[in-house]
């Protein structure tokens, strides 16, 4: 888990022609996505088209995301941050110390990592993409990080955030950041916000963990 400092980020949707700022607090974010080898240790299962113990977990709904962050916390001795009802409804404990998923705002943020372009380098060294990708996921970490050390925030693999993208127009959609091992170089930027319903599972979504820096430990 790496340490991400406060700061205040703004977000855009290309879509609504929309641009809107939030402050984040400090946090924590692991320097990798979810590996294969963590989530069949954690949950048993091993979900992945491409099979690979260093592999991003992919495969995975929002909701697999969700319920693997509170089995890790409760492996681990700690609060599970999210409620999961039966009526699929998930509500965000804040009092908790577990593992989750980040924020939207958050992982723009950590993304970015105080740099101010569409990316925090050359995308041929940090990313893993249409071109660069020979059309199959890639083990993470094999990029160069970005300046916070974070490794694999743009292509790979998507990761799933927590927010709702617009309930008013896509229900229960979830936001999906930093573009995948199929896609061309504009989705791999760091501004760039997908969308797709929970229960949705393709071979280019992962997800990455966060835990609150108020509650966490060291």
């Amino acid at each position: 888990m790496v340490d991400v400092p406060p700061g205040r980020v703004t977000l855009s949707d290309r879509r609504t022609q929309r641009s809107w700022s939030l402050e984040v607090a400090p946090f924590r974010m692991s320097a990798f996505p979810v590996t294969q080898l963590l989530y069949v240790q954690v949950t048993g299962r091993r979900p992945s088209t491409g099979q690979g113990d260093r592999l991003p977990v992919e495969g995975v709904s929002w909701w697999d995301a969700v319920r693997f962050c509170n089995a890790l916390s409760r492996r681990e001795g700690l609060t599970p941050t999210y409620r999961l009802g039966d009526d699929n409804v998930a509500e965000w404990d804040a009092s908790a110390d577990g593992y989750r998923l980040p924020t939207e705002a958050e992982w723009e943020h950590a993304c970015r990592a105080g740099t101010t372009g569409p990316r925090y380098g050359r995308l041929d060294d940090i990313a893993w993409y249409r071109v660069t990708s020979e059309e199959r996921i890639h083990p993470v970490g094999g990029k160069q990080p970005n300046p916070w050390g974070l490794y694999d925030m743009l292509g790979n693999a998507w990761d799933w955030c927590w927010d709702v993208y617009d309930a008013e127009v896509y229900g229960s959609y979830r936001v999906l950041r930093g573009g995948g091992w199929s896609d061309e170089h504009w989705s791999c930027r760091a501004s760039v916000r997908r969308r797709s319903h929970p229960t949705f599972r393709i071979d280019d979504v992962s997800f990455r963990l966060a835990r609150s820096r108020s509650t966490s430990n060291g």
